[in-house]
């Protein structure tokens, strides 16, 4: 895996975005992607996607995801980064999510009221996470 250099786009049918090795935010803004149309912001601090100008992600530090598939149920993707880092997800307000990170459950989680799901990874430069969250 390795950063996205276009900042954001679609390989295999899901989506790739962020930047972690940017010393400067950097945007990109309209792409388009199943009919939504999407909006990046990374650099080395953060990485936050939106679609049709709801939140959906947001890693601090910045990180790369690759093959980032959303559903009602179930969210997946890989993760890169040169530091752990902590990530928010938009969801469902109110559900309970069963949260595996490499192949390891870290335990099921509740939104808040705001939909928020909050996860810490661990990441090591050149290795990257598989995340898959799965609503219970």
């Amino acid at each position: 895996m390795a950063v996205v250099t276009e900042l954001i786009k679609e390989e295999n049918g899901a989506l790739c975005f962020g930047n972690y090795e940017l010393a400067s935010k950097t945007k990109f803004d309209g792409f388009d992607f199943k009919g939504d149309k999407y909006k990046i912001k990374t650099f080395n601090e953060i990485t936050k996607l939106e679609k049709n100008g709801s939140f959906v992600y947001e890693s601090v530090p910045g990180t790369a995801v690759h093959g980032f598939k959303a559903t009602d149920s179930l969210v997946e993707f890989e993760v890169e980064g040169l530091e752990d880092s902590q990530i928010t997800l938009e969801l469902e307000a109110g559900q309970e999510y069963l949260t595996v990170i490499d192949g390891n459950s870290a335990g099921s989680v509740k939104t808040n009221l705001g939909g928020k799901l909050n996860l810490s990874v661990e990441l090591n430069p050149g290795q990257s996470s598989t995340i898959r969250i799965e609503k219970q």
